[in-house]
């Protein structure tokens, strides 16, 4: 079967959007089948045996995704904490389910304040899952966020992205004033058009494409033919 080509922050967009409004395919089971195979590449990335993992969660669709590779990995008895950039009552639809679910759960999730708090955290974690920010990100990183890419990024761990590094561009592959460096990116339903830029593997680093449920009616105007 021909492979997906690279995809625009529109054509993601597109998507989502079909899937929901005329498939009407639950966004939530498309977070769950993108949370959990991001956990299985995270798993394959640092090895079977537990470690330790820091799971940073913004208000959109990735840090929903983020709490659900939070489940998971517990799921498969690996420590995690949950770390959102706001509070439980700034959250909507499907992330705010998500965090509800892990309250419920009593997973150790809590929003961070300052990036001394997140220097702190770093030093609990073999590994760091970015959720921070998604693919419709189109303006500079700017204030706590910016602190917040900055502090990961010295930190040197390991970062798993999801989707894309937070902080760059999903059309032109370059950072947004700043961007989170991952050692490996699992984009969802395909490759994104920046991944291919000059210096876009820097921020990347190895891609993993993340098959999600969407169904094909959908993705096949957008697979390579050649």
């Amino acid at each position: 079967m021909p492979t997906l080509r690279p995809l625009s922050r529109d054509e993601v967009r597109s998507i989502d959007l079909r899937a929901a409004d005329e498939l009407g395919l639950p966004t939530l089971v498309l977070m769950e089948n993108a949370g959990r195979g991001a956990a299985a590449c995270l798993r394959d990335a640092a090895g079977p045996e537990p470690r330790p993992v820091l799971i940073l969660c913004g208000p959109g669709n990735n840090g929903g995704d983020g709490a659900v590779v939070a489940r998971h990995l517990d799921a498969w008895g690996w420590p995690v904490r949950v770390r959102w950039t706001v509070s439980a009552d700034q959250l909507r639809g499907d992330p705010a389910a998500q965090h509800a679910i892990l309250h419920r759960a009593g997973f150790d999730q809590r929003t961070l304040t300052d990036t001394n708090d997140l220097a702190t955290e770093l030093s609990w974690a073999d590994w760091v899952v970015d959720g921070l920010l998604g693919t419709g990100l189109t303006r500079a990183v700017e204030g706590l966020l910016r602190d917040m890419i900055e502090t990961v990024n010295a930190s040197a761990k390991p970062v798993l992205a999801l989707d894309l590094p937070s902080g760059l561009d999903c059309d032109t592959g370059q950072p947004l004033g700043v961007a989170v460096r991952a050692q490996v990116t699992t984009s969802f339903v395909a490759r994104k058009r920046g991944f291919d830029a000059p210096g876009a593997s820097d921020w990347t680093g190895t891609v993993q494409v993340v098959e999600i449920g969407v169904p094909g009616l959908l993705l096949d105007p957008f697979r390579s033919r050649s």
